[in-house]
């Protein structure tokens, strides 16, 4: 797959995504002896599961391991056949960096530690619709991040132990994007790119126990899970041609009750190759799962 090409639909979502019911739109006009329409009835039951399946579709490309249409939030047109909004944000339309003349893809064949030649802020995932640059979020105009800013999302008392850990570690860079919604949900991305896959694996700051800052404790993000379980027997996460990385590789927490304050956090880790992604979403009473797990979809496909 080529580094330029634009993540977007897939013809395998398309039959479960929620646009699935624009291919109805231009479907041919039943011939003779095709069965009656369904009565009112069972037409208000099938409207209803649509509705449903429309819902729940960003969950499962958790183990489908497809994204169709989780970029943008629009629902079918079809009259009769409209849903509100499941609350998933509008991203412009994805693309991945140029590759340096001769260099392999992340995960080629010829690329066993699936190493990233690309700009690093090439692959960062831009705000989406309608987000404010997170004035508070320290990063420079290239979206370069220090060490001590990217710590500064965790406890004081960590810090230290956390700096020290990247040096020995091998880390090279970090970049990073900070936007906050309308509805107050502020959303942290980061790159860390480290000397080898290795590195990545030892860094004990994206687990279920990082001690991040104002957080109580951390546990498995439930719908998630739940969505990932569900979907365990049909297709791994990372199957070939799916554009996501493993499902090992991304890895969901959640802040349990009681949060400390009134704002719950929750984290997505993705590892893929050299880098390691981290997405911190906070919103007040509690992070949508929607769009935080659309956020760490999108992330890992432009990783992938």
């Amino acid at each position: 797959m080529s580094e330029q090409n634009t993540i977007d639909a897939t013809p395998a979502a398309a039959a479960a995504g929620p646009e699935a019911g624009a291919a109805v739109e231009d479907a041919p006009a039943p011939g003779p002896g095709a069965a009656p329409e369904a009565p009112p009835k069972d037409r208000r039951r099938l409207f209803a599961a649509l509705r449903w399946t429309a819902a729940v579709a960003v969950f499962a490309v958790v183990g489908a391991g497809v994204a169709y249409g989780i970029t943008r939030p629009e629902r079918t047109d079809i009259p009769g056949l409209s849903t509100e909004s499941d609350g998933r944000w509008t991203f412009p339309a994805l693309s991945r960096p140029a590759l340096p003349a001769g260099a392999p893809v992340p995960q080629g064949p010829d690329n066993k530690d699936e190493t990233h030649y690309a700009v690093l802020s090439g692959l960062l995932l831009p705000a989406p619709e309608g987000a404010k640059t997170d004035d508070a979020f320290k990063a420079d105009k290239g979206g370069a991040v220090s060490v001590d800013a990217f710590l500064e999302e965790y406890t004081p008392e960590a810090r230290g132990k956390l700096k020290q850990q990247l040096e020995w570690d091998g880390l090279r860079q970090i970049t990073g994007r900070g936007w906050t919604m309308a509805d107050g949900t502020r959303t942290h991305v980061y790159l860390l790119r480290f000397h080898a896959s290795g590195f990545v694996d030892a860094f004990k700051g994206c687990t279920f126990n990082a001690p991040l800052d104002g957080v109580s404790a951390l546990d498995l993000d439930d719908v998630w899970n739940k969505a990932k379980n569900t979907q365990a027997s049909s297709l791994p996460m990372g199957f070939p041609g799916s554009g996501v990385i493993g499902e090992r590789e991304v890895t969901v927490y959640q802040e349990v009750p009681p949060v400390l304050g009134d704002e719950q956090t929750k984290i997505g880790c993705l590892q893929a190759g050299d880098i390691l992604g981290m997405v911190v979403q906070t919103r007040k009473g509690e992070v949508a799962p929607v769009p935080f797990h659309q956020t760490v979809l999108l992330q890992g496909q432009l990783l992938s």
